[in-house]
């Protein structure tokens, strides 16, 4: 998933459900230049991208500009995220990127501010297209396995050649020539690799902060590296936050930690792995129709179909989908162990699409409880230990053989 705005960057979210959508991810281009060994979009079990126009025609871009601001305008919405997003974005060309983000920003109410982020593998960047995108107030997350040529050995082009020397390029270019419009780096988390080099490689391209995701995966196809009786990809997060909380959180923002920490002192945050605030994005693909988020295409062939499309339907109406309902629930769609569990409000029951499990759909734990148990356990304490001010240390977890580390 993208670099999402803080939620204080947002209007005040209503108290009670259906909350408005905030960020719109809209699929400017649908195909690819790197073909990663690994991808759940085009190498998982959904394959209703084959069927989509590879661009986005501009009557798509426009329709879905209106749809925009219309929802905008209903809502009286202050700010709304708008993420250009793929496949790889760039391929539908920066000016393109450029002309359907002005449009959106004409369209939505003059009270509302449209923050714009195009998500890309940097490949593509070139100091004119970065220049366009500057010019056009759109910043750049780049997503990258790591700082280091070992890091990126999956992420290939079709030819099967190395897109490490191309994304280093791009990367370094944005960092010395458009800081102002470097949004930051997202990075999927590899429990093989050394935590601590990894970070530092990431730091070493200057990223403003750091997006640390886990990889899809569920209790009927497990994440890679999983281990029923372990938790590497806990121990991993713990390793790397220990490593920024050491440098005095100064280097970079961590989003993930940022919100760990702000959710222990119970401030309102969340990220989709972690905190019970209402799931507000949306998807709008090539060829129109309106989706819920792609993740969910890591569990089955269209998990994330609504029947809608922004032709002939609001956003509004995609509010009113049982999947969309289900997310902004909170709590009340949780697993009943999730419910009672201490750290409920903290975790808020983990991504929604790492909850699934085939015949039982998404009402389990998250196939990574016991990791997020570990690191919230180990952020608390730490923070029990740093501050004056009184931290609520969540109650010892359960070991994950009498938790989650087994099917559910």
């Amino acid at each position: 998933m993208p670099l999402r705005l803080p939620r204080s960057a947002a209007a005040p979210v209503p108290l009670e459900p259906p909350f408005p959508f905030r960020q719109f991810i809209v699929k400017t281009h649908g195909r690819c230049n790197l073909a990663c060994r690994y991808c759940y979009l085009y190498e998982g079990p959904d394959h209703s991208w084959r069927s989509r126009p590879a661009a986005a025609p501009p009557e798509v871009l426009a329709r879905t500009a209106t749809r925009i601001g219309e929802h905008a305008r209903a809502h009286a919405m202050t700010s709304l995220s708008l993420v250009l997003h793929g496949g790889e974005p760039l391929l539908a060309g920066a000016d393109t990127l450029a002309r359907f983000t002005d449009l959106v920003r004409e369209r939505v109410p003059d009270t509302c501010t449209v923050h714009a982020t195009v998500q890309t593998n940097a490949t593509l960047l070139t100091e004119a297209r970065l220049a366009v995108l500057a010019r056009h107030g759109i910043r750049v997350g780049i997503s990258l396995d790591g700082g280091l040529p070992a890091h990126n050995t999956l992420r290939l082009d079709h030819a099967g050649r190395p897109s490490w020397p191309a994304a280093a390029r791009g990367a370094r270019l944005i960092a010395d020539r458009f800081p102002e419009a470097y949004a930051g780096i997202l990075t999927v988390v590899d429990p093989t690799t050394d935590p601590v080099e990894l970070y530092e490689s990431l730091l070493a391209l200057r990223p403003p902060a750091l997006d640390l995701l886990l990889p899809h995966g569920n209790w009927s196809a497990p994440p890679p590296h999983w281990d029923v009786g372990g938790v590497p990809y806990g121990d991993w997060l713990c390793a790397v936050f220990d490593r920024w909380w050491g440098a005095g959180r100064r280097e970079t923002r961590v989003r993930l930690f940022e919100e760990c920490v702000a959710l222990l002192f119970g401030l309102p945050a969340a990220t989709e792995s972690l905190g019970l605030a209402p799931f507000d994005a949306v998807v709008v693909e090539t060829d129109g129709s309106i989706e819920q988020v792609d993740s969910l295409k890591s569990c089955y062939e269209g998990a994330a179909e609504t029947g809608l499309d922004v032709f002939r339907h609001g956003f509004d109406e995609a509010l009113g989908h049982p999947g969309v309902a289900a997310r902004q629930a909170g709590a009340a769609s949780l697993a009943e162990r999730c419910r009672g569990c201490p750290l409920l409000s903290v975790c808020g029951g983990g991504h929604y699409a790492h909850r699934y499990r085939a015949g039982h759909g998404f009402a389990n734990p998250s196939v990574y409880c016991a990791d997020l148990q570990r690191f919230i356990h180990h952020v608390a304490e730490r923070l029990a230990g740093a501050t004056a001010v009184p931290v609520p240390v969540p109650v010892p977890a359960p070991t994950p053989a009498s938790c989650e580390g087994g099917t559910p």
